[in-house]
């Protein structure tokens, strides 16, 4: 018997591993969650080593939440530094604002630092948001190659899981009860949320 089982340990072992693969969805396959959604209140550890709690910040109104790719990525940058550039008329009409990364948070301070963002930067520890909101997917070998070795992204190293996976960068406008009121999806990374569009559709208070 054990030999049996050391003949087919290479074979279960592949099994295994395409099984692990085929659990992380194509970016085709991602759809982010629609308006209407109420979201879990999560939790997360922010730029600084604190933690967010998703609960308490409803209280004080709504909430914008972004998702980003990482601070490697130069329209991600460029999309937060636009919305820093706006922050007060956001805060204006009562609402805050996270951007989440599943990037670690040495590098979100990279992120902070590129950006001057003076809003909450989020850790997305094994992707746990992310894939709440359904907006992670796996890019593939041959483009997450590309991202690590044009733009430096490195990416199995510096999300906690270990993988190449990435979010859509997508915008989600909560109300103070935690549900989905607007949304901005599209699989085009470079077609982002304008500023515009996300105080135009902040709830009132």
């Amino acid at each position: 018997m054990k030999k049996i089982f050391l003949a087919l340990a290479p074979f279960l072992f592949t099994i295994g591993m395409n099984a692990t693969a085929q659990d992380h969805k194509s970016l085709e396959e991602v759809k982010g969650i629609s308006v209407g959604t109420q979201v879990t209140k999560f939790t997360a550890t922010d730029a600084d080593g604190n933690t967010y709690r998703l609960k308490k910040a409803l209280k004080k109104g709504p909430v914008v939440v972004l998702f980003y790719r990482g601070q490697w990525c130069p329209v991600c940058n460029r999309h937060l530094s636009h919305l820093q550039d706006s922050l007060q008329l956001i805060y204006a009409k009562g609402a805050t604002v996270i951007a989440i990364s599943p990037e670690k948070p040495d590098l979100l301070q990279k992120t902070r630092e590129k950006t001057k963002a003076t809003f909450t930067l989020l850790h997305d520890k094994d992707f746990n948001i992310g894939e709440m909101f359904d907006v992670v997917f796996d890019p593939g070998k041959k483009l997450a190659d590309r991202y690590n070795e044009k733009l430096k992204a490195n990416l199995e190293q510096a999300s906690s899981d270990g993988t190449n996976r990435l979010p859509v960068p997508a915008t989600f406008i909560l109300n103070k009860k935690g549900m989905v009121v607007w949304r901005h999806f599209n699989p085009d990374y470079i077609k982002r949320a304008s500023v515009r569009d996300i105080i135009q559709n902040i709830p009132l208070r």
